[in-house]
């Protein structure tokens, strides 16, 4: 396991009516500090979430979720919490919030390629 290293991910949640506590998953956020990898894949099944919640905003969600992926990337552009360093962002990101969108608690493993496992999570979690 020398060339395994550890990782963290959370997944992402959809929680159109969060009275309800009923969610479908949209995506992975997976963090690495030794590949110095943070990102979020996103995959949003719209035809699910129309009949999972008739009355959601699915255009609020998908820009929501691609503020995700921006914080995830860093940067001026990804506004104030997207210049923390990328473990902080991390923490941000998976913070316990009873909003719309919501992350699993946070599970940690180990990999190789932190770029191949968020892909493999995310056919393995959302799809």
């Amino acid at each position: 396991m020398q060339d395994s290293h550890l990782f963290e991910y959370a997944i992402i949640r959809v929680v159109p009516r969060v009275e309800r506590d009923e969610f479908m998953n949209a995506g992975v956020i997976l963090y690495c500090a030794k590949q110095k990898f943070l990102q979020a894949e996103i995959l949003l099944n719209k035809e699910k979430l129309s009949a999972f919640s008739k009355n959601t905003d699915i255009k609020e969600i998908e820009d929501n979720l691609l503020a995700l992926k921006q914080i995830c990337a860093g940067g001026k552009e990804s506004g104030p919490i997207g210049q923390l360093d990328a473990a902080s962002r991390f923490r941000w990101l998976t913070a316990m919030r009873s909003t719309v969108l919501q992350t699993s608690r946070v599970h940690p493993g180990f990999c190789k390629d932190a770029s191949e496992k968020i892909i493999a999570l995310l056919e393995e979690q959302v799809l």
